[in-house]
């Protein structure tokens, strides 16, 4: 039964892949990889520019604490000057603290800018991957085209093709019936003619057409009868005998 199963699901994907490739358009496939790179493409750009916003933001940020680290050591020699030791220990105690903050950022700012400069080398590298599929791609489709076309002509013009052979059986119909109505024509003009049919498209009766083959039977032996009393039983003979001697007397 397990073996009965494993047969009839080969059949099916069998069936199956024989369906999908005579309904998949190579061309089509083609373009369909060149839009999903490019979707990668402009997703790698995305990330370019997200990491360059993050480290724009943590620059920013730099800046700022930068700002706080001199104003918090102005602050603190502004208290000493005035005595008040302990306002001067305060700011230079969160002084202190800036600058650790100053340090992370700088460490994620690196980060950043190693993580930008890794994208951007793959979104080049990538988008000439893509500009040398593209021009591929366009090569097989013109390639593809051709090779179709080519076997289109092919089927016309040996007639492999359904349309083609559609048109050449109803050729050999269309010559079939002409070839039998063309039999059937002579055999009914050979049945008017020996009489047995009736042509009734015509005026003439059957006793019209026997008198009148008659009649030309008889102007043929009047005129045969005629002709054998113009020329003589061997008149032509003996004419061509006297000629011939007329012609070897003058010879001589």
């Amino acid at each position: 039964m397990a073996g009965l199963m494993s047969r009839a699901s080969t059949i099916v994907k069998a069936k199956f892949s024989k369906l999908l490739d005579r309904a998949e358009d190579p061309t089509e496939t083609l373009d369909y990889s060149y839009e999903k790179q490019l979707e990668l493409l402009q997703n790698v750009k995305r990330g370019v520019a997200d990491v360059v916003t993050a480290k724009k933001r943590l620059e920013l940020q730099t800046t700022q604490l930068e700002q706080s680290v001199v104003k918090l050591e102005t602050q603190a020699r502004q208290a000493l000057g005035s005595g008040r030791e302990d306002l001067a220990r305060q700011a230079l105690e969160r002084k202190s603290a800036v600058q650790t903050q100053l340090q992370d950022l700088d460490g994620q700012v690196h980060q950043l800018e190693d993580q930008q400069g890794k994208l951007v080398q793959n979104e080049s590298e990538l988008s000439a991957r893509i500009e040398s599929f593209r021009s591929q791609k366009e090569v097989m489709k013109a390639q593809y085209s051709a090779a179709e076309a080519q076997v289109r002509i092919g089927e016309a013009a040996t007639g492999i093709g359904g349309k083609m052979a559609d048109a050449g059986a109803a050729i050999e119909r269309a010559r079939s019936k002409t070839e039998e109505m063309q039999a059937r024509a002579g055999a009914m003009d050979e049945l008017i003619q020996s009489g047995t049919l009736e042509d009734f498209t015509s005026d003439k009766t059957q006793l019209d057409r026997e008198l009148q083959q008659m009649a030309s039977q008889s102007q043929v032996e009047q005129e045969l009868a005629k002709m054998k009393q113009e020329v003589g039983p061997g008149g032509g003979a003996q004419k061509e005998l006297a000629g011939g001697g007329s012609e070897e007397k003058q010879q001589s």
